[in-house]
């Protein structure tokens, strides 16, 4: 093939998953997220990995390289590209294959059973448009207990996570036996050892009253029907939870909690529990808020009349 027909066909490559792209965009754009290439750090932050481990050379399953480390806004979750900006070079990697010229192996993350490139974004994107299913790979594994699923999107993967921590909660306080209580959920991670630290909290002022240690079990259940179940009580009460979108009645459960905590310090130990709830839900809920924005806005509109 002439340099003038590769330089064409090159051309037409990348054009077409320069269109997949847009066209994916524009089939997500009701949620963009899912569209979006995974940031490797995002990644480290919800997993909070251990410590790494160098793989060496290996070959790799390309659907399971699902982010990058440093281009994750350049290419969609299928890895094509989003901006001409890339073409030149992209372009010159598919111009390789077509000439059959090998390429250094690109550079990989491997964390919770997935891949995040380190280096060589345009040529993963250039073998995924081509329907290439193994690529040559230098390959880091960062250390998590938690596997992943290839496909997910990045809140997904959140709920993944999620999973996982309640699964890790329950079987090691043995939660659910001791309450038949399953539906402790949360939409977001790290909430299980707030849980946690509020047990041992609660479980550290019933002693101070005892002899004799209360054990763990204890602690749980008395925690859970003298602090959750009240609070959880207050924020029905109140109707907070209509208020937050996408919320539990445990996150709300946190939230609650810790304003209150803020009240307290600052009004004194008088401050109630529902004063605080009620607060909170006119400070922080969504629809007060725009109510709020709206008066704001009529207030303005009567300020200029006069």
């Amino acid at each position: 093939m002439s340099r003038q027909l590769l330089s064409a066909q090159t051309d037409e490559d990348f054009n077409k998953a320069h269109n997949k792209a847009l066209f994916n965009e524009i089939q997500h754009i009701l949620n963009p997220e899912e569209a979006t290439l995974i940031s490797f750090t995002d990644i480290k932050k919800l997993l909070k990995p251990s410590n790494e481990v160098y793989k060496g050379m290996q070959v790799v399953p390309i659907n399971l390289i699902v982010g990058s480390e440093g281009r994750y806004k350049d290419f969609d979750n299928h890895f094509f590209p989003k901006n001409n900006f890339l073409k030149p070079r992209w372009e010159r990697v598919d111009l390789a294959h077509y000439q059959d010229v090998t390429l250094p192996p690109i550079t990989l993350y491997e964390v919770g059973g997935l891949y995040f490139v380190r280096d060589g974004n345009h040529r993963v994107s250039v073998a995924k448009a081509k329907g290439i299913e193994y690529i040559d790979a230098e390959v880091v594994s960062l250390q998590s207990e938690i596997k992943l699923k290839a496909g997910s999107s990045k809140g997904q993967m959140i709920k993944q996570v999620i999973n996982y921590e309640k699964r890790v909660f329950y079987n090691e306080t043995n939660f659910g036996d001791l309450t038949d209580f399953w539906v402790l959920d949360f939409s977001t991670t790290g909430q299980y050892d707030v849980i946690y630290n509020h047990i041992l909290i609660h479980k550290y002022y019933i002693n101070m009253d005892k002899k004799e240690e209360i054990p763990m079990d204890e602690a749980v259940i008395s925690w859970f029907n003298n602090v959750y179940l009240p609070v959880i009580h207050t924020i029905e009460t109140h109707h907070i939870l209509k208020h937050f979108k996408g919320r539990t009645r445990s996150d709300l459960y946190v939230f609650v909690i810790k304003y209150w905590d803020e009240l307290k310090q600052k009004f004194g130990e008088s401050f109630s529990l529902d004063q605080a709830a009620e607060d909170f839900k006119y400070t922080y809920g969504k629809k007060t808020l725009l109510i709020r924005i709206k008066n704001l806005f009529a207030k303005k509109k009567m300020q200029q009349k006069h």
